[in-house]
């Protein structure tokens, strides 16, 4: 049941707010460069007047940096980014004690999840935050009225920023975007540290499985898949990587890991993961030859990676064997084991990034949107990287809140890295 709520909310049950409210604290504590950044948005409210509408994923690390643009002086609309990563709990508490817009409810059907992103855009945005570039898509597709009123948005993840360079090259993208994905402390982070240890986590609450000893197949080899491989590396697991990029297969070799094209890796495989963006990277020809009990997960955004109906096509029964787990009876008696849905299992199973992690990111998110107040008369529609100057502070904050100090260059040894004339 849906229950009605003051802000004109679509969520599951505002009885759920103080219990979110406890989980948005607990997650802020890891926080503190987002939580530096709101003591001054508070302060300069660079946002003031402005209307946002987000995509994300609602989890209590969102509803910190939200929190921080309200203290901007945004308003703030939010739909859900993926139907199985809402945090039912945080999405009361947006809601009920923050006064955020909240469209998100855990588990919706996709019509229903198309209909919270009308209902987030319903705000008419000057900014937009995207996590996969469906709010933008529907901006373009569907909702033609806004498109004048918005001035800027964000892109927070890799296939996101994907899509928004091929709108760009068909001259479609009709505003400015940020794409906060590519900065250092996104990217560096974020992907490799915060998806190397979140996917895994969401792998062992789905299946508590031990994954020492396992052969651990990852698809992709960027920063996603760098991270899944170092991490699964760490706890005992063989790892193999399979890449269609030779620089990033040769990276990969050279790193210690074996590499193969998936058709061989799936018959030695006990656990896929896949970290690529694109679609049907595990398909009915590698289903065919995997062993009895392997495990398909998937980490990149869309559940489009894991070739679902193929594999439903081939299965002669589907079980539910754990909250998180189907199990695939095939034919010839073989049971393959899908988590999530195909959808993303590091916030389908588990509860995403560290909030330690996504206060990296989410700083620049933030920053980014105070600069974007002021810049976009300057720039043009297209895809923008994050000026050098914030992802620079967000990680000098993020030392600052860890209490290492770095060294500076004395007045000379700029004068030596500025001049050609200096010679050897």
């Amino acid at each position: 049941m849906t229950y009605p709520d003051p802000t004109g909310s679509d969520i599951a049950d505002p009885g759920l707010a103080q219990a979110g409210v406890r989980r948005i604290d607990w997650a802020d504590r890891a926080m503190p460069v987002l939580a530096a950044i709101r003591a001054r948005f508070a302060e300069e409210r660079p946002l003031e007047g402005l209307r946002v509408a987000a995509c994300m994923h609602v989890t209590t690390e969102t509803a910190n940096l939200l929190r921080t643009l309200q203290a901007g002086g945004a308003t703030v609309a939010v739909a859900a980014s993926n139907p199985l990563s809402t945090q039912d709990d945080t999405a009361a508490a947006l809601a009920v004690s923050y006064g955020v817009s909240v469209h998100a409810r855990a588990g919706v059907d996709m019509d229903t999840y198309y209909r919270h992103i009308h209902a987030a855009l319903d705000i008419a945005p000057h900014l937009v935050i995207d996590d996969g570039c469906d709010l933008v898509n529907i901006l373009h597709t569907e909702r033609l009225d806004l498109l004048d009123g918005v001035l800027a948005g964000c892109e927070e993840t890799t296939t996101g920023v994907l899509r928004l360079h091929q709108m760009a090259r068909e001259d479609a993208l009709r505003f400015p975007v940020v794409a906060v994905n590519d900065t250092a402390t996104k990217r560096l982070f974020d992907n490799r540290y915060g998806t190397g240890q979140s996917t895994l986590d969401g792998i062992v609450r789905a299946t508590n499985t031990l994954l020492a000893g396992k052969t651990i197949v990852v698809a992709g080899f960027g920063y996603c898949g760098r991270g899944l491989a170092e991490r699964a590396r760490g706890l005992g697991a063989r790892v193999v990587v399979t890449e269609i990029d030779p620089v990033k297969a040769l990276d990969a070799l050279l790193q210690g890991f074996l590499v193969e094209p998936m058709e061989r890796a799936a018959r030695h495989g006990d656990v896929f993961i896949t970290a690529t963006g694109s679609r049907d990277v595990v398909g009915a020809e590698h289903f065919a030859v995997m062993k009895d009990g392997a495990i398909l997960a998937n980490s990149g955004h869309f559940d489009v990676e894991v070739d679902v109906r193929a594999l439903a096509a081939l299965a002669v029964d589907v079980q539910r064997v754990r909250p998180q787990a189907d199990e695939y009876l095939l034919a010839d008696g073989r049971r393959l084991v899908l988590l999530c849905e195909g959808r993303l299992v590091n916030l389908a199973a588990a509860e995403g990034h560290p909030a330690a992690v996504m206060d990296m990111s989410f700083a620049d998110q933030a920053l980014t949107c105070g600069w974007l107040a002021g810049a976009h008369p300057g720039l043009a529609p297209g895809v923008h990287q994050v000026p050098e100057h914030i992802d620079a502070e967000v990680a000098m904050l993020k030392l600052a809140s860890m209490a290492v100090d770095i060294d500076a260059l004395t007045a000379d040894q700029e004068d030596y890295l500025s001049s050609w004339r200096s010679g050897s």
